[in-house]
């Protein structure tokens, strides 16, 4: 009789799970399905195909997928191939704390190229992937001007405090926040736009907002240290690196496919105005597939007609991190790295960092996240081309998560008596 295990059942998303189909005839074609529903009713799927060793067993730990919507040795490859039916949406976890997402495995005992509605699989399991540890706390933040949501690990603490933010699809997304407090921070997952009563679209961008957010982290009994790490991507890592700039209170700052320059809006700090430099729309691509590619709309800095908008991150206080997918097609996010560490050298700033990862493109989050290519956003009338390779991306992924971690820890912790 065909059998299906996972281990474990029960998991935080940025785990691992153990998958194995045995019981079968030894050396046959059989199909492995996944698919969940999100918190909006949509299906998401991922198949593959494995062939039965000489005892009938497949183990995806060591067994390679022959085809299907990714080949080779690739044990997480179900979780990262989760693709929309409906084409351009995206895979968002936005209700952290309720519920987790349920994912469904099937076996087919055969190549199944589309199983019809009718046709039952030979084994299944249902496994629970969830965006937060138990004990997490999550409380809403309207403190002042601040909006966002703090998440604070079990136990007493203190705990290393994080600003994390997002980019240009505003509102407040918490999973990476949620994800944080599970490995031990105190995270505030930040809205800046287009959230509870914050302006519905991002115009001029005033640092003051985000200084109060980094001193009610600061001061808060459950964060220790001398100051707080910063991590954000997109349009929030533009936000970061300022905020690295100009802020006493960031100790460390991760920024994920950003820039190293202000870009459209402009920022201010009391006296302190950088102009943001254009868009040029005319210059975006659209793909074969009729998505947009937005990397050539954004300007070279090295212009001498933009050098005051350049953020001067030699001023940071601590060390800066860049996280960078050499395949993003939504920002040219290596050059603004490889530019801003540039900076930072010349003017003898010896602790900026660039990671790279080769195939991946813009979206890097959490392991467990699907690869997303393409998807709609809210601001724009044909959807996103976000770039990267599925497996590229996804390892990197995994391997970035680890990295981004160790760097916060490594750099924000300290004595609470020296806390600003």
């Amino acid at each position: 009789m065909a059998s299906l295990t996972v281990s474990p059942e029960i998991s935080l998303v940025d785990e691992p799970v153990k998958i194995q189909a045995w019981g079968l005839p030894s050396e046959q074609v059989i199909t492995l399905r996944a698919w969940l529903k999100d918190e909006k009713g949509q299906i998401f799927h991922s198949t593959a195909f494995y062939k039965t060793d000489m005892e009938g067993k497949v183990d995806l730990e060591k067994s390679p997928a022959t085809g299907g919507d990714f080949y080779g040795v690739c044990p997480m490859g179900l979780f990262w191939a989760l693709k929309p039916t409906i084409p351009f949406l995206r895979l968002v976890k936005r209700d952290v704390m309720g519920s987790p997402f349920s994912i469904h495995l099937e076996l087919y005992p055969s190549l199944m190229l589309n199983p019809a509605p009718d046709e039952l699989p030979a084994a299944t399991n249902v496994i629970e992937r969830w965006y937060v540890a138990p004990g997490v706390q999550r409380i809403p933040i309207r403190e002042g001007r601040v909006r966002g949501a703090l998440f604070l690990p079990s136990g007493e603490g203190p705990f290393p405090g994080v600003i994390d933010m997002f980019g240009g699809v505003g509102g407040l997304l918490e999973f990476r926040s949620s994800l944080l407090a599970s490995r031990g921070f105190a995270s505030l997952a930040l809205a800046y736009f287009a959230y509870d009563d914050l302006p519905s679209f991002l115009g001029d961008v005033d640092l003051k907002y985000f200084e109060e957010a980094a001193q009610f982290l600061c001061s808060h009994p459950k964060v220790s240290g001398d100051g707080v790490g910063v991590v954000a991507i997109c349009k929030g890592a533009e936000m970061a690196l300022a905020m690295a700039t100009y802020l006493p209170q960031v100790a460390a700052t991760v920024c994920i496919n950003g820039t190293n320059a202000v870009n459209g809006n402009s920022l201010t700090y009391g006296d302190l105005v950088l102009t943001g430099i254009p868009y040029y729309p005319e210059r975006i691509l659209i793909t074969d597939i009729g998505a947009l590619s937005l990397t050539n709309s954004m300007d070279d800095p090295r212009k001498p007609e933009h050098k005051d908008s350049i953020l001067p991150l030699e001023k940071a206080r601590g060390p800066i991190l860049f996280l960078v997918g050499d395949k993003d097609q939504n920002y040219n996010s290596l050059f603004f790295a490889r530019e801003a560490k540039s900076r930072a050298e010349k003017h003898g700033k010896k602790d900026v960092y660039l990671q790279c990862y080769p195939g991946a493109g813009h979206l890097l989050e959490p392991p467990g996240s699907p690869f997303c290519l393409v998807s709609q956003s809210p601001f724009f009338p044909l959807p996103l081309t976000w770039g990267g390779e599925l497996l590229t991306h996804c390892r990197a992924q995994e391997t970035s998560w680890k990295v981004l971690q160790e760097f916060l820890n490594r750099n924000i912790k300290g004595s609470r008596r020296n806390k600003l």
